[in-house]
């Protein structure tokens, strides 16, 4: 067996492992010193953020080359043992076959997609066919994990029932599509009950470095798993900052 194919089983099995209280909690490293603390503090697995990612190499959020993105992602992956998922965006307009060829040389065994491009949700049906290229073009070397952006592109005066409605409707096109999770960002936590009660499978929710629900009682409302985007590595650069003013004359 493969080293890779045991990561992948083994990301797999952490998300069987979740029960309501007590979701995979997945750090998101910026590179590879950041994802040698994480495993050393005794996490399992690691899910890096794109923008955390970006901002360490220099990019706005969004705006990565894909070259650099697959460069720093496997870096990441080098540095530790540990199965690491990867933020990927939209795919940077890649082929499925080629962007999961891409990705798998990196040494991750799962990728966030997101399903908004330019800050526009795409067509659910479309979005869906096209994780569906790419579930074939991985077959089960990779744990996929599609986002849904419909509460981040929201009106602000929307209901979020509705909203929540709606997510629900991508998320059965995304499962069926072969998504082996969902996640929802942005969505309060006042619908995650709903959200629970409406989605098949593990549920992706967003936790917050400081304040805010801590990851068990996001477990409670609902959460397989929880990650942080690039909270962790912007806490990171606040406390270079207050360092920094201290050493400052």
């Amino acid at each position: 067996m493969t080293q890779s194919v045991t990561k992948i089983e083994a990301l797999r099995a952490l998300h069987r492992r979740t029960a309501p209280g007590d979701p995979l909690v997945l750090p998101g490293p910026w590179d590879a010193a950041s994802a040698r603390v994480f495993v050393e503090a005794g996490f399992p697995a690691l899910a890096t953020p794109s923008a955390g990612v970006a901002a360490a190499l220099g990019h706005e959020d969004g705006q990565t080359p894909a070259d650099e993105m697959f460069a720093a992602v496997a870096r990441i992956v080098r540095a530790v043992d540990v199965p690491v998922s990867a933020d990927i965006e939209g795919g940077y307009g890649l082929a499925p076959r080629e962007l999961v060829e891409r990705l798998l040389q990196t040494g991750a065994v799962g990728c966030n997609l997101e399903d908004s491009e330019k800050e526009e949700l795409k067509d659910p049906r479309r979005h869906a066919d096209w994780l569906a290229e790419v579930r074939h073009a991985a077959a089960d070397r990779l744990f996929v994990n599609a986002r849904i952006d419909t509460f981040i592109r929201a009106s602000g005066d929307a209901d979020p029932k509705k909203v929540a409605e709606q997510t629900i409707r991508r998320a059965a096109l995304y499962v069926a599509a072969g998504a082996d999770c969902v996640y929802p960002i942005g969505a309060p936590t006042d619908v995650l009950p709903l959200l629970r009660s409406g989605i098949q499978g593990p549920i992706n929710v967003h936790g917050t470095v400081t304040g805010g629900p801590s990851p068990t009682e996001l477990g409670e409302l609902g959460a397989t798993r929880v990650t942080f985007g690039p909270g962790l590595q912007r806490s990171a650069a606040q406390a270079l900052r207050d360092i920094a003013a201290e050493l400052t004359p």
